[in-house]
């Protein structure tokens, strides 16, 4: 039954009660109204985002929308936090860590009001940052990610040629999830016999409580085995070196004011821990996300399978289109007037990569996927002090799992029926994406 005549109609689904804090509230799922012909209505939906919302987070671009046309510099009252949407302001920020300091926190459910001290490089600003991006690089040099390809090459092989001829397989447990966490193993030097448990327990690190969000004792507890793991491993690197950056991290030396030192066992394990977790994390859902995007584009995944040239601007738009990590934290050290709003120090700030990437003031046609697109740069992997360190082996791993896929299927549907999405404040993608083919 069509609504009566002069009755708001929601666009994009229908309407969801929604609760925040103490008020309940009717809104559409897709955000604004769609309003009768000829009917003067005053009544506008609320703007509302917040990045717990598993809702909103299935298609949260139209919301973002609104936030960069009416609400650039957005406050979150019930979480406290603004955030920053626009493509200029989340690269001058990210460009800026003498305003926007990343010491606090960069995940809003551990952003605090004191600075963190335990080592972790994703903590840290400049000069300290700047000092301890230089020994964890040496990790990351180009010939060492060069030296990989042919060995990415063959695990795309032997993780998707036991299905060729079959009906379909999960894309991203079965592929996706698996490759990155065995290059970055690779690289760091995790012995072959203890990598599936370490990419278990990488994955178990980021179990969601409903109640608790990533702050759990599950979560906790796999942090602390993979701790325990890679500390044992870097006193073994001490005695017995290999080529590898784990022992290139018990090699590297920290200035200070009474002179060099060896990073002690506990922050080469951090950055081991960190390397890991986000070398497998980000690549899993970067091929999720590209999976699901040929699936819907079949003529430009067809156009790839017929020229592998296209494979690194895809990569690019896919990280553009969709970013798996789409929410990073910092936290104002004075205060700042932006877009007529003052935002006070100390104040919690949630740069938004993913609408950044989406603003049509950089982007024309930002909402289109297109393989072929023609841009400078995009926010996927950050600006500034903290881009990110294994961007280049992302790349790699992009195009070349990519092409071994399109080799051997070179057409493919997503059985949407048996989908399960991730969800965290700072990770979206797919859990499993089952592919027929």
């Amino acid at each position: 039954m069509p609504p009566a005549r002069g009755c708001p109609t929601p666009r994009g689904g229908a309407d969801r009660l929604e609760r925040h804090g103490h008020a309940e509230r009717a809104r559409p799922a897709g955000g604004s109204y769609r309003f009768c012909p000829g009917v003067k209505v005053a009544t506008v939906t609320e703007l509302y985002w917040d990045p717990y919302d598993k809702v909103i987070d299935v298609n949260p671009y139209p919301v973002w929308h609104r936030m960069r046309d009416e609400s650039p510099v957005y406050f979150n009252e019930k979480f406290g936090f603004y955030a920053f949407s626009r493509h200029a302001d989340v690269d001058d920020a990210s460009l800026d860590p003498e305003t926007y300091s990343s010491a606090y926190g960069t995940v809003l459910e551990i952003m605090g009001d004191q600075p963190y001290d335990n080592g972790m490089i994703i903590f840290t600003d400049p000069p300290s940052h700047t000092m301890m991006r230089v020994l964890v690089s040496r990790g990351f040099t180009p010939r060492r990610i060069a030296k990989l390809e042919e060995h990415i090459r063959a695990l795309s092989a032997q993780l998707l040629d036991p299905f060729v001829g079959t009906s379909g397989f999960d894309f991203v447990q079965d592929f996706s999830a698996i490759l990155p966490s065995m290059v970055i193993s690779e690289l760091i030097g995790v012995d072959p016999a203890d990598r599936e448990e370490v990419r278990k327990l990488i994955d178990t690190t980021f179990h969601i409580d409903p109640e608790k969000g990533m702050l759990n004792d599950i979560s906790f507890g796999a942090q602390i085995k993979l701790h325990e793991y890679f500390g044992a491993q870097i006193e073994e690197r001490r005695k017995n070196p290999r080529e590898d950056v784990m022992t290139a991290l018990t090699e590297a030396e920290i200035g200070t004011a009474e002179g060099t030192r060896r990073l002690t066992t506990k922050e080469a394990s951090d950055f081991t821990n960190l390397l890991v977790s986000a070398g497998t994390e980000t690549v899993a859902r970067l091929l999720g996300w590209a999976c699901a995007l040929l699936a819907k584009h079949p003529e430009q995944r067809a156009a790839l399978a017929a020229d592998s040239s296209l494979l690194p601007g895809a990569v690019e738009e896919t990280l553009r289109f969709e970013a798996p990590s789409p929410v990073q934290g910092r936290t104002t050290t004075k205060e700042v007037e932006l877009h007529g709003v003052t935002i006070p120090e100390h104040s919690k700030v949630l740069l938004l990569t993913a609408s950044a990437n989406r603003d049509e003031r950089k982007y024309p046609g930002a909402d289109t996927y297109d393989i072929r697109r023609k841009f400078d740069s995009h926010t996927s992997f950050g600006h500034g002090p903290h881009f990110c360190l294994g961007a280049s082996l992302a790349r790699m791993e992009g195009r070349v799992a990519l092409e071994e896929v399109l080799k051997r299927f070179p057409t493919w549907e997503i059985d949407h029926d048996n989908v399960h999405r991730l969800h965290t404040s700072t990770v979206r993608g797919y859990e499993k994406l089952p592919v027929l083919i």
